[in-house]
């Protein structure tokens, strides 16, 4: 039920529309020790989105963090006036079991890898039924022939510029190619979905990407590791590092 509350109190704080930049600080990088006043802290620096990484050392070669982070952080969010959608992603199969749990627990936005579906269509309704927004996850080498039967029941794709599973790691390249098939297909549906890009995301590219079509942008140590933990305002000028870099793509 809280879940649904969290949603009502959240709906003036966003929207899906494509011509805003979002920046997604993601928590996979933060520190877990203080997990809330960082998500404070970088929404409070003009970050967007707090974007939350679910690995199940199944579907990809690591574990990280559940539902229960995700109710006790936006307990956190909600408490302390931090208006941001909490953008879940999750890396687990099978994904259709978990997708309430997230659902209860806060999140905003939830978005899945096809291939840890049985049923593509069926895991977008739990998620849309639930009163989410929903969207699919491509990793470097999976196609975008996915979204052929499902483009009217998408509002986020993601783009995997690094191979999931661990943060850190190089930007790939194709991404960028990736990224332009994608916003082609976004631009003739005629849809309001947004292309989040995740994986090696910097302000040093962040142009070159946002110049292929993306329009939020997912960045983990990019941001987190760039940070100063002695600075109280430490997110502050990577966050505008990153917006000047937007503003002249």
């Amino acid at each position: 039920m809280h879940g649904l509350f969290y949603r009502l109190l959240n709906l003036r704080c966003f929207n899906m529309a494509k011509q805003e930049n979002w920046i997604a600080p993601s928590i996979l990088s933060a520190d877990f020790s203080q997990l809330g006043k960082d998500v404070k802290d970088v929404i409070a620096s003009g970050a967007d989105v707090v974007h939350f990484d679910v690995m199940d050392n199944h579907y990809v070669p690591n574990l990280t963090i559940g539902p229960l982070v995700c109710d006790s952080l936006k307990n956190f969010m909600v408490r302390e006036g931090v208006n941001a959608p909490i953008d879940v992603h999750l890396m687990v199969k099978p994904v259709d079991r978990i997708i309430g749990d997230f659902a209860s627990a806060g999140a905003d936005i939830i978005t899945f890898h096809p291939e840890a579906s049985e049923h593509i269509d069926g895991s977008l309704g739990l998620i849309k039924n639930a009163g989410l927004k929903a969207g699919l996850v491509f990793n470097p080498a999976t196609s975008l022939s996915y979204l052929e039967h499902v483009m009217d029941k998408i509002d986020m794709i993601l783009i995997m510029s690094v191979n999931p599973g661990f943060g850190g790691q190089a930007f790939i390249e194709q991404s960028l190619e990736k990224l332009r098939q994608a916003r082609q297909l976004i631009d003739t549906s005629g849809r309001d979905i947004r292309l989040e890009i995740d994986g090696g995301v910097k302000a040093e590219n962040i142009a070159a990407v946002a110049a292929a079509g993306c329009d939020t942008f997912v960045s983990g140590s990019g941001i987190f590791g760039k940070a100063n933990a002695a600075d109280a305002n430490r997110y502050d000028s990577i966050i505008k590092q990153m917006r000047d870099a937007l503003a002249s793509a």
